[in-house]
């Protein structure tokens, strides 16, 4: 890689943090950690309770933009190969051709007429190829980016670390269970930079929301809810076919791993992520955006029992995978993390008005963080120190003297009850206009190649988030609980 020139590039969002209301008392621990933290911080103190959210309407929303200033420095060229070139390997070559320094030298697809696209795109100077040895074959090549078929991506990521060329490889990390540790192994066997392609890992919403939760903001995490529904027939994966679609056309016994005999279906290749045997459904390809952050934010490395079931619901269109999933998920207490649950959903027949983004709720003692994609809102909900009384109550059912002496026995006993302090506004936090967490997943991914530092989403992280999503997968078929061990990373 030729060193030829600097480059820097600096972008800078910053909201205004007024200061918040007054707080509640509350425990010293928690009171100390969280006092640190916003002081480091500089932001304003978040103490004060906070609304039911379901009551919340969007004006009462108080609104922040996340700080947002982030410096990238190229000092050389970094020339990359493209490896699958359909929906995600084309919308990755136009992101990471933003990024200073990076250059597309190469591109592989099994369809012809996608490598006739690539080169109406990128100029006749681009190398095309339906073999991917091909690429990792050429000594220009210094990293590739794996967007096939999940069947393809522990072979292609195996073989190219092996090639000596870094290595960006779309989720899920591997298309089996068993598939995993060979690729970890090998990384460490070979120190290429790997990086697993779930960006909420480089989100800054995420990192902004794992600094509340981290000082206790939300209380003690007890359950997580996520979702990603949808309701298209683009969301459920049927895509535009080709008009050339045919043998001639594409590379069709390259493409087929497991069985090479399968009889030529253009469906299967480019609806390959409605078939078993190339792509890994709902859950391996929705349920393991959701994982990824909830593992990033908590830094928990796995739950230890998994169950899924689901339905082929409406898209009945010859898939073999359910369109309906939904997962349970038990997450025992480390020293990273209380015990709590987490509920996976996807529905891609939901009634939703469009395709939806991802959907994850953050259930603690005290409040929730309630995430969009890159937007969250903390909201608080503290119990009170003193038991509720009236509403809902069997109080009305006693006699009025009784009831007049209840009433009096209580306010003596609580008098702390009377004049409630008002609860404080929610607080939305959202990422500035026009920003790309694929973008910043990817500059990670450029300053590991370059200088060597760590990834931040590595093939233990990315083995850890892919399995409990194939293990809901495994439930699914074989209509039984998975148990799991998160630290060694195996079937129990």
């Amino acid at each position: 890689m030729k060193c030829n020139r600097m480059c820097c590039i600096t972008s800078g969002n910053w909201g205004n943090f007024e200061t918040g209301s007054s707080a509640r008392k509350k425990l010293v621990s928690v009171m100390s950690s969280r006092r640190k933290f916003l002081k480091q911080l500089g932001a304003a103190s978040l103490i004060a309770p906070v609304y039911s959210y379901a009551t919340i309407s969007e004006e009462e929303l108080e609104k922040r933009i996340i700080p947002y200033g982030k410096k990238y420095v190229s000092y050389h060229d970094i020339h990359i190969a493209i490896i699958g070139f359909g929906i995600m390997g084309s919308r990755n070559a136009k992101t990471i051709l933003q990024i200073p320094g990076v250059k597309l030298k190469a591109v592989c697809d099994l369809y012809k007429g996608r490598l006739e696209r690539a080169k109406e795109l990128y100029g006749n100077d681009l190398f095309i190829t339906q073999s991917y040895q091909d690429v990792l074959n050429r000594s220009d090549i210094d990293a590739v980016i794996i967007c096939t078929s999940d069947q393809w991506h522990d072979k292609i990521t195996i073989d190219a670390m092996w090639k000596r060329k870094a290595v960006y490889c779309e989720k899920p990390m591997v298309h089996q269970l068993n598939q995993g540790w060979e690729v970890i192994n090998v990384q460490k066997q070979t120190g290429v930079v790997l990086q697993v392609g779930s960006q909420r890992v480089s989100s800054i919403a995420y990192a902004e929301a794992k600094k509340f939760y981290k000082a206790g903001e939300i209380g003690q995490l007890n359950c997580i809810e996520a979702s990603f529904d949808r309701h298209t027939a683009l969301g459920a994966w049927q895509y535009t076919m080709p008009l050339d679609a045919s043998m001639d056309t594409i590379a069709w016994k390259k493409y087929l791993k497991a069985d090479p005999n399968t009889q030529f279906d253009a469906k299967r290749f480019f609806w390959w992520r409605n078939y078993k045997e190339y792509g890994t459904g709902v859950a391996g390809d929705l349920f393991v955006h959701l994982l990824s952050g909830i593992h990033f934010l908590t830094d928990s490395k796995g739950p230890s029992r998994i169950f899924a079931t689901g339905d082929l619901s409406y898209w009945k269109d010859g898939r073999n995978v359910p369109d309906v999933m939904t997962g349970v998920m038990e997450y025992k207490a480390t020293k990273e993390h209380p015990a709590f649950q987490v509920l996976l959903k996807v529905n891609l027949a939901s009634g939703a008005e469009k395709v939806e983004s991802g959907k994850v709720k953050f259930y603690g003692t005290e409040g929730v963080i309630d995430f969009g994609w890159n937007d969250f809102t903390i909201y608080r909900n503290k119990f009170s120190s003193f038991p509720n009384i009236g509403g809902w109550d069997a109080l009305d059912t006693y006699p009025e003297a009784m009831q007049r002496e209840i009433m009096r026995n209580y306010k003596q006993k609580y008098p702390q009850s009377e004049g409630l302090q008002a609860d404080a506004k929610p607080i939305r936090f959202m990422a500035p206009a026009g920003y790309d967490d694929r973008y910043d997943h990817f500059i990670n991914f450029f300053e590991s190649v370059r200088n060597g530092k760590p990834v931040v989403e590595d093939a233990v992280f990315g083995f850890r988030a892919a399995a409990p999503c194939l293990a809901c997968n495994e439930s699914y078929f074989q209509k039984k609980v998975i148990n799991w061990d998160p630290v060694k990373m195996k079937l129990l």
